[in-house]
């Protein structure tokens, strides 16, 4: 790799050692501070610290931590990638991650979906992965429809390779601009942001996973790739087994993004997919923590999508924990609420917790779903019986109960 200008040279060492100094005084994991102080001596450190590396940007509204870790996986096979594995995905979390690993050749990057144009067009990635758009933080992120937007102006008269789901209508539309896309069927569970046409706005016909626009010409294009339960089909039409040890479609249909961006590399399926097999849980996602003889499962939910994922995961024959906050990185407006189906949990055990749990308990009592309020989680886990309990919180009330069990990963 060339050798960074001297300038540049100085701010990555001085974030690097911004971010030692945040994880020796327990201030956090040192993923964001690092790359704010680099970029504060060099603004263009991003340019610089992408230059020479082959890299992969990996955005969606859900899935996009757990993608960046398995594509990760899969990539070590190849050599060093450096990546964002704290989850920390604007450009400052991504300045941290090249610093980090500076000698490595891949690297593999979280990016936040609004801030996706911009980080492509600093970094120059060769290949961006795509999966899926649905409402989340609307306090802070555009209307989704405007993100997949930006995503379309951005990969215009670009030579990126795209990774898309193509059952997803939003991405499809994002992505249609690039010079190169590869489909995949990556399945599309929750539907209620994209009944209309991006394109026209006309009303899309579905049936099955197939959509089309009944007003104009936009349709779902033909995947190269495509899920089929537990199996990969690759664009030759073999058949892998996933066999994956991370729960759900969700993160079948991760794996299978994850073994189209690996294949984009250069790294064939059956050198990939091993490395897919190995990762059990991510930055403490479906993570099992212990407590007096309580075996708690940690499932993250941001948004009513995410949440239908974790409905899929959680097991209904145990008690389960909803523990929901409001602050600055969930987004303070908590109406999303209404659009999550929680008539699903009912007949079993259900407590809730966290900051907003007022909020929650009444959308749990109007779908007459039965509760118990808890002012904290300990007391919430302390009221369990000896044995397993499902925990499904939103990203600040998640890492509140990481942080009890030693941030457990």
């Amino acid at each position: 790799m060339t050798q960074l200008p001297l300038r540049a040279q100085l701010a990555s060492a001085l974030g690097r050692s911004a971010a030692t100094l945040s994880r020796m005084t327990g201030r956090g994991d040192g993923s964001v501070i690092g790359g704010r102080v680099g970029l504060l001596l060099e603004p263009d450190l991003l340019r610089k610290l992408a230059r020479d590396r082959k890299l992969a940007l990996v955005s969606a509204t859900n899935g996009k931590t757990t993608t960046t870790r398995l594509i990760t996986s899969a990539l070590l096979e190849l050599g060093e990638v450096a990546t964002n594995a704290f989850g920390a995905n604007m450009p400052a979390g991504h300045v941290s991650a090249l610093s980090e690993q500076k000698g490595a050749p891949y690297g593999v990057l979280e990016v936040d979906e609004k801030y996706l144009p911009e980080v492509l067009d600093t970094t120059g990635a060769s290949v961006v992965c795509l999966m899926n758009l649905s409402r989340d933080q609307m306090d802070r992120a555009a209307e989704i429809w405007l993100l997949a937007q930006k995503w379309r102006r951005a990969l215009s008269g670009k030579p990126t390779h795209v990774i898309a789901n193509c059952d997803d209508p939003l991405v499809t539309w994002g992505a249609s601009t690039a010079a190169k896309v590869t489909w995949v069927a990556g399945g599309q569970r929750w539907k209620e942001d994209s009944w209309c046409c991006p394109e026209c706005g006309g009303p899309l016909d579905r049936k099955d996973a197939d959509w089309a626009c009944r007003e104009c010409t936009f349709h779902r294009p033909e995947p190269q790739w495509a899920i089929d339960d537990e199996v990969a089909v690759d664009p030759r039409g073999q058949r892998w087994h996933l066999d994956i040890q991370l729960p759900g479609l969700a993160n079948r249909s991760n794996a299978v993004m994850a073994l189209a961006v690996a294949e984009a590399f250069g790294l064939p399926v059956e050198r990939a997919l091993p490395h897919l097999r190995e990762v059990t849980s991510v930055a403490g996602r479906y993570t099992t923590v212990e407590r007096d003889g309580r075996h708690a499962r940690l499932l993250l939910a941001k948004n009513p999508a995410g949440w239908l994922e974790a409905f899929d995961v959680a097991d209904p024959q145990f008690p389960i924990i909803l523990s929901v906050n409001a602050q600055g990185p969930d987004g303070r407006d908590t109406s999303w609420l209404w659009d999550v189906d929680y008539r699903i949990l009912r007949g079993r055990p259900v407590f809730v917790t966290g900051q907003r749990r007022l909020d929650l308990a009444l959308r749990l009592d109007v779908a007459e779903v039965p509760f118990t309020l808890c002012d904290s989680f300990t007391e919430a886990l302390a009221m369990q019986p000896p044995g397993r309990v499902d925990v499904i919180a939103n990203y600040t009330a998640f890492q509140a109960i990481r942080s009890e069990f030693g941030r457990a990963v």
